[in-house]
């Protein structure tokens, strides 16, 4: 159960307006149990309608436990379950029905191979081309042109990150603002030469026998590759003029 920055579980039992959080507030709150999460990431959930946080008169959110407890929800679903944001979107509102819900059975895939048990080797979550669509709500062409343009590339046997997800449902989304696939492959350009240099860092670490300096490599990855997240948007707001809240 999460806890709120009081000591409090934030599982909803304080519904005055003084319980509520901002979203820097909610991301240390969440960073405990998941420490990859981002604002980008809540406000990208916000987007699809998973959380409606309020908002103040000059527009800044605002989250309650529920909110809190919420975002958890969704997180957890697609760590353990890997489940579409649609999906999961279902089962959360079968939930505040009353009714019971049948989360699927853990399943990771590792080296092209399903595995049921955990495992010490690097594992990563894949879906399949239909569930993809699915989640994404887009038919086989645009999927096709966005892979004609390395937005979204395939693994092996036709199966595709997990990730995929998001990078399918935020183009959907540039889209609305008539910014087309063909104009987003500077930003593929950009997150190649940035993951590039990340893979140069770690790559010594990476050669090493030693098991525990792989499993730093990994460590090492993700911190710098969050930190040139956080970069990156702060080089672009800088460049806009902008502040995001």
């Amino acid at each position: 159960m999460l806890r709120t920055p009081s000591g409090g579980a934030g599982s909803g039992t304080a519904a005055a307006d003084s319980g509520l959080m901002s979203i820097g507030t909610v991301l240390n709150v969440l960073r405990d149990e998941f420490p990859e999460v981002t604002i980008s990431k809540i406000r990208f959930l916000e987007s699809e309608g998973l959380i409606e946080p309020q908002r103040t008169p000059s527009g800044y959110r605002k989250f309650s436990p529920e909110d809190v407890e919420r975002l958890a929800q969704v997180l957890r679903m697609q760590r353990d379950h890997y489940l579409p944001l649609k999906v999961i979107r279902e089962h959360l509102d079968a939930m505040e029905r009353g009714e019971a819900v049948r989360l699927p059975a853990l399943s990771r895939q590792r080296d092209g191979e399903s595995v049921g048990e955990p495992s010490d080797e690097p594992t990563a979550a894949r879906i399949g081309r239909a569930e993809l669509l699915a989640a994404a709500d887009i038919g086989d062409k645009e999927l096709e042109e966005w892979e004609s343009y390395g937005l979204i590339t395939p693994l092996e046997e036709g199966v595709y990150d997990a990730e995929a997800v998001t990078v399918a449902s935020l183009i959907v989304q540039l889209g609305r603002f008539g910014i087309e696939p063909r104009h987003l492959r500077v930003m593929k350009a950009a997150a190649d030469r940035e993951a590039g240099l990340v893979d140069q860092v770690v790559a010594p670490l990476k050669r090493h026998r030693n098991p525990q300096t792989r499993t730093l490599a990994e460590a090492r990855t993700k911190e710098l590759a969050g930190l040139t997240v956080k970069l990156h948007a702060a080089l672009v707001q800088t460049a806009l003029g902008v502040r995001l809240p």
